[in-house]
């Protein structure tokens, strides 16, 4: 039994050793040996490292990089806190509202946020032509205005896990408190701070660590503002001529070395979390009406138009309109951007096809949510339910999957996957569409994991211990007993792998194959160009397609399973 467990665990590792871990090592390698992987094996120390201390561009990229994401996770932090406290707390019709607009936040690719608030508060913007407010170009296109959108865009991950935090009711500490005379604010300092500040402190390391990581935003921006990151450095580094390896090596050496920092007080913060209150007196926490619900519900719904609605709002307003600069007049209004999506661009080198886009971005999603959810299935059933030796090394893989931004692991992929000792045994995968599979499924993978995972923590291995005893192997094990049980979840792991792979822009940047169009860069190119109507157009249908995609085959799978039960009775 053991044995054939170890071939699973070993299987499974090695596959994300291969897509996740070895890219990773590959940018540390590069930076020592900055020739290794182009077929000289000489040894550069780390002076190369020390060199952003003497370039303008990479010294600058590094700044900007920490200072947005020491600023977003800050601001992202107290306004995901104050959020999931009020939510905790009291319950008003808002508050559902809430957690889904936090959720579409989540999963929303942050370059078309960022397209949004560029659209709105542009100098020929719509917060101009409606509102007349100029001020708000100059607040958005500065370092603090970057902050505040990017704080906005990622306050869902505090609000979630300062949520979660809360599930428990603690106020009982500080009604004993309270009677043995502590005073208001010492109760908060003693036994409230303490006890919150862990979740606090993961929210803002994961706020930090996607911000750091973002390639969207600095994107959407390069049109209209200059604000270089370590994460648009590498891009550029690679894509413009003379192209620097070297350069994106040690951009990306730094931005592994920001993560591992972050990682290490996210990890920090999780052991410092504190269960033992959690006895069998424990009483979830009870939210009750408060005496002004229609002020919870106004503040709440004035905040999700902001973050939400202006950005959406934008887009879609921007797609109807014949010219952006005439407003939101009855003669301006038009159809035709939506028709353009599906006439074709020929001859027009600021276009790139949108239905040849569509097609080979829903196409490698789709192979790349099944190749995830089977790789996560299998991981997730041996980090559950078995002895593996190598389930370290895969809890190690899976975790730092979270934390690797597309940039990092697109230049990996181009040191690793570009050999051409690897041609003659059909292995050169760069510039094929096979890479993007394989990037897509390193991508999907942590989201498979994690969601399989919860799901398999409801089962008892008890099943499985008896099964082993009466012969049946692990493939017997999976097959029979535990896919019935998490079905349902595995549909969910494989929707969202779906999902999350089709917007990838980082990755579908830097390993597309030449003249292959993919959606994002059909959305970022349109806008690139400022052709912003076509841009909006392919947003809006883009997501309608890939959300009415997504609830058609969850509706089948659910239908189909009910008729597997049926047959079954």
């Amino acid at each position: 039994m053991k044995a054939s467990e170890a071939r699973w665990g070993g299987g499974v590792t090695l596959l994300l050793f291969l897509f996740i871990f070895l890219p990773l090592l590959a940018v540390l390698i590069n930076v020592v040996f900055p020739g290794f992987f182009f077929g000289k094996f000489e040894y550069g120390g780390f002076g190369l490292v020390g060199e952003i201390f003497h370039r303008p561009l990479w010294r600058q990229s590094l700044w900007n990089s920490l200072l947005l994401a020491l600023g977003a996770a800050t601001l992202g932090t107290v306004i995901g806190g104050a959020l999931a406290t009020v939510r905790a707390r009291w319950n008003f019709a808002a508050g559902r509202l809430l957690d889904t607009a936090a959720w579409l936040l989540l999963i929303a690719p942050s370059f078309m946020i960022a397209q949004g608030w560029v659209l709105f508060a542009s100098a020929d913007g719509l917060v101009h032509q409606w509102l007349g407010w100029t001020w708000a170009t100059s607040f958005i296109f500065s370092p603090s205005g970057l902050v505040f959108v990017m704080a906005l865009s990622k306050f869902p991950l505090a609000y979630l896990a300062i949520v979660a935090a809360t599930e428990w009711n603690v106020r009982q500490f500080g009604q004993a408190a309270r009677l043995n005379g502590a005073k208001p604010f010492s109760v908060w300092r003693t036994i409230e701070l303490p006890l919150a500040l862990p979740s606090f402190l993961a929210g803002w390391t994961l706020v930090f660590m996607d911000t750091i990581g973002d390639f969207g935003l600095p994107a959407a921006l390069a049109t209209v503002y200059k604000f270089p990151t370590l994460t648009y450095s590498i891009y550029s580094a690679i894509y413009q001529s003379p192209v620097r390896f070297d350069m994106a090596g040690v951009l990306a050496f730094y931005l592994v070395v920001l993560l591992a920092l972050a990682m290490t007080l996210l990890l920090f913060a999780v052991r410092r979390s504190r269960f033992d209150f959690l006895n069998a007196k424990a009483v979830r926490t009870a939210q009750e009406k408060p005496r002004h619900a229609w002020a919870y519900n106004g503040a709440v719904g004035a905040f999700l138009l902001v973050c939400l609605g202006v950005p959406i709002g934008s887009s879609a307003a921007v797609s109807l309109l014949k010219r952006t600069g005439e407003g939101f007049a009855a003669n301006n209004l038009t159809l035709e951007h939506y028709r353009s999506l599906f006439a074709g661009v020929a001859g027009d080198h600021r276009l790139l096809g949108y239905l040849e886009g569509l097609y080979h971005s829903l196409s490698i999603a789709a192979v790349a949510a099944v190749f995830s959810m089977l790789i996560g299935f299998v991981t997730a059933y041996v980090l559950s339910f078995t002895e593996s030796r190598f389930k370290s090394a895969l809890q190690l893989f899976s975790v730092v999957s979270l934390a690797v931004p597309g940039v990092v692991l697109g230049i990996g992929y181009i040191f690793i996957w570009n050999q051409k000792w690897l041609e003659p045994i059909g292995l050169h995968l760069y510039g094929t569409p096979a890479l993007l599979v394989v990037a897509g499924i390193a991508g999907a993978i942590p989201y498979a994991v994690r969601v399989q995972m919860g799901a398999f923590g409801t089962l008892s291995g008890t099943m499985l211990k008896a099964a082993a005893i009466q012969g049946a192997g692990v493939f017997d094990r999976m097959r029979h007993i535990v896919l019935p049980l998490v079905r349902q979840s595995l549909l969910m792991a494989t929707l969202a792998s779906f999902g999350t792979s089709i917007f990838d822009l980082a990755l579908a940047s830097m390993l597309k194959p030449a003249n292959y169009s993919l959606m994002p860069l059909v959305i970022d190119k349109a806008f690139e160009f400022s052709q912003y109507g076509y841009a909006t157009a392919a947003t809006v249908v883009s997501c309608a397609i890939v959300v009415l995609l997504i609830l058609a085959l969850q509706t089948a799978g659910r239908w189909l399973f009910r008729r597997l039960d049926r047959n079954r009775l």
